[in-house]
């Protein structure tokens, strides 16, 4: 149970037990982030359809400040960060590294931060009193398996922790329940395809993935899912 918490504690506010696990368990807790976001999926989703019953704006404002509330805010931290590296970067991937571990906030940040707020506020909006919106925390969060697995990690943070934490069975376990969520939901046939866009798109700006990349990619595929299921 000590890597599932640490998995709650990394990714959420909610109250979990505190656990003092050691780095190894701290990287194997990526194990569970799928796990995490099918939490954060029943929250947003809950409270966005009892909002969308009063209105549907309400629902989407109530759903986005939960989503907001319940994550910390941390992976829009990490898009931030890379919206402002590749923004200052001008090509260098030197800098642009160098500029996305400035704690600083650039304006590219801001922008990019206003953007996907108001992408998600208006497609929970579109959403009003859908189920499947539940899903899409939990199918943004397998992205961060792929990508370890895939990528390599960039300087000696969460990339490189948790590089060589997740086992094939569990991108199998996963995979499998992801493959019945898009029975529930053919729409979410998109994740694989946009999981793999953003990671060619870090392995060819970026050179690989690091903590920072994963947040950003998190919140990437969460837009990219809400706005396949307003499509589909």
């Amino acid at each position: 149970m000590t890597r599932l918490w640490l998995a709650f504690a990394f990714l959420t506010r909610l109250p979990v037990p505190r656990t003092a696990g050691t780095q190894q368990d701290f990287a194997a807790a990526i194990r569970f982030y799928p796990l995490v976001g099918a939490v954060i999926g029943a929250l947003v989703a809950g409270v966005a359809w009892l909002g969308a019953r009063h209105d549907p704006w309400t629902g989407a404002l109530a759903g986005l400040v939960v989503w907001v509330a319940v994550t910390g805010a941390l992976h829009l931290d990490g898009l931030g960060d890379v919206a402002d590296g590749v923004g200052a970067a001008h090509g260098d991937r030197t800098r642009l590294l160098a500029v996305m571990r400035d704690p600083h906030v650039g304006s590219f940040a801001v922008v990019a931060i206003a953007l996907q707020l108001i992408a998600k506020l208006v497609l929970l909006h579109a959403l009003a009193g859908d189920w499947r919106v539940a899903l899409i925390p939990f199918a943004a969060r397998i992205a961060p398996l792929a990508w370890a697995r895939w990528l390599p990690p960039l300087g000696n943070g969460l990339g490189a922790q948790v590089a060589s934490a997740v086992r094939a069975r569990d991108m199998t376990g996963w995979i499998a329940l992801l493959a019945l969520a898009i029975v529930a939901a053919p729409p979410l046939l998109a994740a694989p395809l946009v999981v793999a866009a953003y990671g060619l798109w870090c392995r060819h700006r970026l050179g690989g993935v690091n903590g920072d990349a994963h947040g950003a990619g998190i919140e990437l595929v969460e837009s990219a899912l809400l706005a396949a299921l307003l499509c589909g």
